[in-house]
């Protein structure tokens, strides 16, 4: 049986050096608005400093493939094993989590000097084009592209922390056009097959690919938007327990949760911290930094509830396949489904748990996903901080039910 994790691709030896050049030069330029003091520090344990994120990704690399696969291998820094493992229990002790913003050394300027030494070593495993290895550095790009987000929203977390509110992109922020009115998209029901299909990468928690059956359902056209959440705050929804799971009317009783994340009343107009600082909150946007416990009762307030994760990507393949859409139509009504990918990662009702059939790889990598499939719920879609081409209609992103410092946003569902 093949690795779920390890996905053969098939590339050349240029254009996977080309590949991994351009990832792992992102991650820095993502970095270059920064401080060295805005790169060490860490906003809450959730979070990671920037410095930890190039380091980490760098450290992945250096374990999973220099150290099986370089002839002669010896560590960069035989602490950094220890520093920036993240939670693979199966490689060693780890640095606690919540304390990574107290690395202040390495420096900033050593970190990038470790990202260099294993850069060139990584050269002669990319131009071998041995199968695994290929398809270790993809899943290690894979990785990296996965922190790249991960960077960016744990940067707008820490720059909200900061009562000055500063900007992390120099451009100003254009405002969004306008939102179309919302339409019910219909979909057929039955057995459906969701999961990851094809040759190209997937993670496995995307696996196996297997049926599942569907009652007919519909989708909202478009996401929800500021303007819509703020009239569902207006009309008191933050104090109406009827709307709400009883264990997220506890959170946001003790919390004294009243508004999404971000979200700044001043002068009794209301604003939205982003990475371009803080903005009049634009009506038109789609909404953004929301809780699970917060999508769920936005959704029960508006008539509707959140769509399974089934139900998003049987609409979701069916809406991007437009060879399939015109031999079997599916979907019915007036409107198309807008911003699946690129607005924000959308909630589902779904659990986070394994497939029917689901295996996970023995070894340390093995504790990729299959770790986690707990107490959390199903995010689908992708977000504006998601690198380009990393997005697919099988892709599960997962988080539990009080997390708001990611991209998440809804798209309402009905039976």
């Amino acid at each position: 049986m093949s690795d779920p994790l390890l996905q053969r691709e098939h590339t050349t030896p240029a254009a996977l050096r080309q590949r991994f050049n351009a990832v792992r030069r992102r991650s820095v330029s993502l970095s270059e608005p920064l401080s060295e003091e805005d790169c060490c520090v860490q906003s809450m344990p959730d979070a990671s400093p920037v410095k930890w994120h190039l380091a980490h990704t760098t450290w992945f690399f250096e374990t999973f493939l220099l150290e099986p696969h370089e002839q002669g291998f010896a560590p960069h820094h035989p602490a950094f094993r220890m520093l920036y493992n993240s939670y693979y229990n199966g490689v060693g002790e780890r640095h606690a989590r919540a304390q990574r913003g107290l690395i202040t050394r390495p420096s900033f300027d050593e970190v990038l000097a470790y990202r260099h030494a294993v850069d060139a070593r990584m050269g002669a495993l990319l131009g071998a084009g041995k199968p695994e290895v290929v398809a270790l550095v993809e899943l290690g790009l894979q990785h990296e592209e996965q922190h790249q987000e991960l960077l960016l929203t744990d940067v707008k977390h820490l720059l909200s922390m900061n009562p000055l509110l500063p900007a992390y992109a120099g451009s100003p922020l254009p405002p969004a056009p306008a939102a179309p009115a919302l339409r019910w998209v219909e979909f057929d029901g039955g057995v459906v097959e969701i999961g990851h299909a094809g040759d190209g990468h997937c993670f496995d928690n995307e696996l196996p690919r297997h049926r599942h059956f569907v009652e007919p359902y519909r989708l909202a056209s478009r996401l929800a938007t500021n303007g819509d959440y703020l009239a569902f705050l207006r009309d008191g929804g933050y104090g109406d327990p009827s709307l709400w799971m009883s264990e997220g009317w506890d959170w946001v009783m003790r919390e004294g949760l009243r508004h999404p994340l971000y979200w700044h009343e001043r002068d009794g107009q209301w604003h939205e911290f982003t990475l371009h600082g803080l903005q009049p909150l634009d009506l038109q946007r789609p909404l953004t930094h929301l809780s699970w416990f917060e999508a769920d009762a936005y959704a029960r307030w508006a008539g509707a509830r959140l769509p399974t994760e089934a139900e998003w990507e049987h609409a979701a393949r069916d809406a991007t396949d437009a060879a399939a859409r015109a031999l079997h139509p599916a979907a019915r009504g007036d409107g198309v489904l807008s911003d699946l990918f690129g607005a924000c990662w959308q909630w589902t009702s779904s659990s986070y748990g394994p497939y029917p059939g689901y295996l996970s790889q023995a070894g340390a990598l093995g504790e990729y996903n299959g770790k986690f499939m707990s107490n959390q719920y199903v995010l689908r879609g992708s977000s504006c901080a998601t690198p380009a081409g990393h997005a697919r209609p099988s892709y599960r992103n997962f988080f539990p039910a009080t997390a708001r410092w990611q991209f998440s946003g809804v798209r309402l569902a009905r039976s």
